[in-house]
């Protein structure tokens, strides 16, 4: 079953290793040095750079339209025979997003409050970015819903840096 994996960037290179990633998805601010693991071709490593920020400000890279929709064609281009590695740096928000974003892009009939809850329950300090959720919903032509869910499952533990954790990708339908 294929899976997408999420963690900090201080557990990249283990969890790339333990897994057996060939794909690895980096959001992280654009001058952040984030070394490929050598088991990751460098066509297979989609670098978004980007600020860990819901509104503009100075000096900060803010998340745009253009950033999740090259997350999205990784997304779908990724052929998940190996699972995938997702990770920003604390592995809270911006790559918590883009797990909920990618599950939910690969499963367009799946319950948004569903997915949301089970991505609640898998990571207790998940926080997905608010702004890269609504930008791709705005994508996906959720009409609100994937904001709604996310704004549903509230701000999650604090934490330093969020445990490590995998997201199925297995196909549910909207209840």
């Amino acid at each position: 079953m294929p899976r997408i994996h999420v963690c900090a960037l201080s557990k990249v290179p283990d969890t790339v290793r333990a897994v057996g990633a060939k794909s690895l998805v980096t959001l992280i601010n654009a001058s952040t040095v984030v070394p490929r693991p050598p088991e990751i071709a460098p066509d297979r490593h989609l670098f978004v750079g980007m600020s860990d920020i819901t509104e503009h400000m100075d000096g900060q890279i803010l998340p745009e339209s253009a950033h999740v929709a090259q997350l999205l064609t990784f997304i779908r281009r990724w052929d998940q025979a190996e699972p995938l590695v997702i990770h920003c740096y604390a592995g809270v928000s911006r790559s918590t997003a883009a797990a909920y974003i990618a599950y939910c892009a690969l499963h367009p009939q799946a319950c948004e409050f569903e997915t949301a809850r089970l991505l609640r329950a898998m990571s207790p300090s998940a926080t997905p970015n608010a702004r890269l959720v609504a930008l791709a919903d705005a994508h996906l032509r959720r009409e609100g819903r994937m904001i709604a869910a996310i704004a549903e499952i509230g701000r999650g533990q604090d934490c330093f840096e969020g445990v490590p954790f995998a997201f199925d990708i297995e196909t549910r339908e909207r209840a």
